[in-house]
């Protein structure tokens, strides 16, 4: 009975704080799409190469992309906060406000220090060492803060596999363990399971949102295929060096 209460209240938040807003955020995004500015930001050549004729094809390509990029940081930023609000619910956790950290909580006698990233590709090596960097920081400050129990940094992600956590470092200070999918959730709540129950309500609430959705991407890809023919179309075939000149052309001082 209280698997299922903590469930019920973990399928509450998903609906009311991250789908919900997840797709808001992305209508929002859809609506406020315009096809030159968008179209500043791609590759011609790489149309070209690809060998696109079809304007409808070329515009629905861009819209995808451009959507594509921004999905993965708006969902990840609002499960991030369900993790956040997981960890709150059960040991007080809370949002950190160090760099490179996101949570914070105590459990079992470790204070943990988590940055949470989506999946386990987030960043290069430079990026990974600037973790490192304010991991250590936080644990000196805190540490000065008055927190004398064991402070174990953890890079968190929501989906993936990591097959060895633990990773060293010749400074001590600078280890941290990385915990990945169902690793991941297991960590943050305790629930081995956790990260297949996750599914359930997501699925639910998308059927009901997607096809508003649907209908305003339709509608804005029609839109922006029509401008784009107006603006780049010539004998109804695509002008290529109308808009490579769009894009790439010096202004004229």
């Amino acid at each position: 009975m209280m698997i299922n209460s903590i469930y019920d209240d973990y399928y509450e938040y998903l609906s009311r704080e991250v789908i919900t807003p997840f797709y808001s955020k992305r209508l929002n995004k859809l609506k406020s799409l315009k096809l030159t500015d968008v179209l500043k930001r791609k590759n011609p050549y790489l149309f070209k190469a690809k060998n696109i004729e079809l304007a409808g094809e070329l515009v629905k390509g861009i819209v995808d992309a451009f959507l594509s990029s921004q999905e993965e940081t708006i969902f990840g930023d609002l499960l991030e906060g369900f993790a956040v609000y997981i960890s709150r619910r059960l040991y007080g956790g809370f949002k950190s406000e160090f760099k490179s950290v996101d949570l914070e909580f105590e459990r079992n006698g470790i204070y943990y220090i988590v940055g949470i990233k989506s999946g386990i590709n987030w960043g290069n090596s430079d990026q990974v060492a600037k973790m490192r960097d304010n991991f250590k920081l936080a644990k000196n400050l805190l540490k000065q803060g008055g927190i004398s129990v064991e402070i174990q940094a953890v890079n968190g992600c929501i989906y993936g596999k990591e097959r060895s956590p633990l990773k060293t470092n010749t400074d001590p200070e600078k280890n941290y363990y990385k915990y990945a999918g169902q690793d991941f959730w297991q960590f943050i709540s305790d629930d081995d399971n956790l990260y297949r129950e996750i599914i359930s309500p997501i699925d639910h609430e998308a059927r009901q949102k997607d096809e508003t959705f649907k209908k305003a991407y339709v509608a804005k890809v029609n839109e922006m295929t029509q401008d784009f023919m107006e603006q780049f179309m010539t004998a109804n075939q695509i002008d290529w060096l109308k808009l490579i000149d769009f894009v790439s052309k010096r202004h004229n001082v």
